[in-house]
């Protein structure tokens, strides 16, 4: 028992539970939702990557656990297939996952932070949020099957059926609501307010955190300067939610689940959504202890903990440990790699128009492309950072301390 709390300690590291999660994320959507095959090019290169893993996690361990645990998760799934979206194997699945979390909470540190008053709505919101993307998921892919055979959407089917606002439609809503009232009452006497004294700004708390829902928000502080992570990548996600509707014009696929017919537009929301945002938030709420260090989930969340972090710009790694020179006076030379960097990277829409995505640049148009392709870079700019800052340290790639501008 003490190797499986280890274990699972160590795979729930920033680090090693994002690779995981978004090869999970990867695994899930070629294996169970395109069908695809464990002998081809694709499962060789996922076998390739667990290889490395595990290689390299001869001498670092937790890649050695992050290797063993994608292996046994690659194979269930790509035996699995379209079985996933079963209603027995999915009713087996939470059944799983329930009893793992029952079991979990017989240890004193995962039942001192899951049960926290504070945190008990947010792990039911995440049980929640894997039965309805599964439910969704299994729509689109029984759809899927149902279009490839020539048939109609399970949604056209229902569309003659006609439902009565009274009684069927009140009936169910007045059980809805009654069921709902038991549940809060029953939730206010199990559960003790989380009121805490009146705040004392001579006294705060550690950690600090914000509210669940601005967890994610507290979490990418961490990997980008305040002006970024507080103000221009919030600001990006509203802008590319209220301009889906815009630049994803494809008529297929509204009104009824599908993935086939908009893979790629489910699956970069899908993953910014599941694997980024969900991530930084579960992360900030289970993961984050005290000087904002982080814990495993059996693992007790002890004040005095200090991990040793030095954190190192991009111009200091070019221009003293790869260069062995001192760092120039003069800003604009000293961050010339990390400008010519960051504008490589903003430069890839008009190169990958040229040909990977030329198809995308020709059905989308090029002012709809340009938008979708940028908002889709400032997105992949959090994941990357974030490796970037667990490889290497790396707090700024551009820093110019000079005009108080960072990235």
């Amino acid at each position: 028992m003490t190797f499986l709390k280890d274990f699972i300690n160590t795979l729930s590291a920033a680090s090693t539970s994002f690779l995981l999660l978004t090869s999970v994320f990867a695994f899930v959507v070629f294996f169970n939702l395109l069908e695809g095959k464990i002998r081809s090019k694709v499962g060789a290169i996922f076998i390739a990557f667990g290889t490395l893993f595990v290689v390299v996690g001869f001498a670092v361990r937790p890649l050695l656990y992050l290797g063993i645990a994608y292996f046994v998760i690659l194979f269930m799934l790509s035996n699995l297939g379209g079985r996933l979206w079963d209603k027995r194997v999915g009713l087996r699945l939470l059944i799983g996952a329930l009893a793992a979390f029952g079991l979990s909470m017989l240890d004193p540190n995962f039942f001192l932070i899951a049960a926290k008053p504070d945190n008990v709505p947010i792990g039911a919101m995440i049980f929640l949020l894997g039965i309805f993307t599964w439910i969704a998921l299994r729509k689109a892919y029984l759809n899927d099957r149902q279009l490839a055979a020539g048939g109609i959407p399970w949604e056209k089917t229902e569309s003659d059926e006609k439902l009565f606002t009274w009684p069927d439609l009140v009936y169910t809503e007045m059980l809805c609501m009654i069921l709902l009232t038991i549940v809060m009452i029953v939730w206010s006497i199990a559960l003790r307010a989380p009121l805490e004294e009146a705040a004392n700004p001579t006294s705060s708390p550690n950690p600090a955190k914000a509210p669940w829902y601005f967890l994610g928000l507290q979490e990418m502080l961490v990997y980008f300067d305040p002006w970024l992570a507080g103000v221009v990548l919030p600001t990006l996600i509203i802008v590319g939610l209220m301009a889906i509707p815009y630049i994803d014009t494809n008529p297929k696929g509204n009104g009824y689940y599908s993935f086939r017919e908009r893979k790629w537009e489910i699956g970069v929301f899908l993953y910014g959504f599941l694997v980024l945002w969900s991530f930084l938030i579960i992360t900030g709420t289970f993961l984050r202890g005290p000087n904002w260090n982080f814990f495993g989930p059996f693992e007790y969340w002890d004040p005095n903990k200090l991990v040793p972090l030095v954190n190192v710009d991009l111009s200091e790694i070019i221009w003293v440990k790869l260069l062995g020179m001192p760092l120039p006076k003069l800003w604009i030379l000293r961050e010339s790699f990390g400008i010519l960097l960051v504008l490589a990277y903003l430069s890839l829409p008009p190169l990958l128009a040229a040909k990977p995505f030329r198809r995308f640049y020709l059905k989308m148009g090029g002012p709809r492309y340009y938008v979708g392709s940028f908002l889709f870079l400032f997105m992949m700019a959090l994941p990357i950072k974030m490796v970037l800052r667990w490889l290497f340290n790396l707090k700024y790639i551009v820093h110019i301390q000079e005009i108080f501008f960072n990235i």
